[in-house]
């Protein structure tokens, strides 16, 4: 297993592939993998969404690119952010999906659903 370090890098492009394996070596080195039921994952992953839920919960309408926010409450989101994204990862893998691949096909099915159509894109709101 690769050192902390290595984990903490910055990394341009991290697919889902690389992050499933991560999260299988580093449960199944610590004998977690008997835990990670996909009901347990999927319980813990609702209580991270929570967490993520708090961040937002009185901040009202907050701009794109978090302008207003300071380095310490982007840091805490990005954690958060993490915590929500690696057990998804681990949920679809402990399921047999492939998740890259069922988000792909769901871009797809969506924009059969809802296929563009020429209209003004609006500035305000009404």
């Amino acid at each position: 297993m690769e050192s902390s370090d290595e984990f903490s890098r910055k990394t341009k492009d991290v697919s889902l592939q690389e992050l499933r394996d991560r999260l299988a070596e580093f449960a199944r080195v610590r004998g977690w993998e008997q835990y990670h039921s996909p009901r347990n994952l999927l319980l813990a992953l609702v209580g991270e969404v929570g967490e993520l839920s708090e961040i937002f919960q009185w901040k009202g309408e907050v701009a794109r690119g978090l302008p207003n926010w300071t380095a310490a409450d982007k840091t805490h989101l990005e954690e958060e952010l993490s915590d929500v994204l690696l057990y998804l990862v681990q949920l679809a893998d402990v399921c047999g999906l492939d998740l890259g691949q069922a988000a792909l096909s769901k871009i797809i099915k969506n924009a059969q659903k809802y296929p563009v159509v020429n209209q003004t894109i609006s500035t305000t709101f009404n």
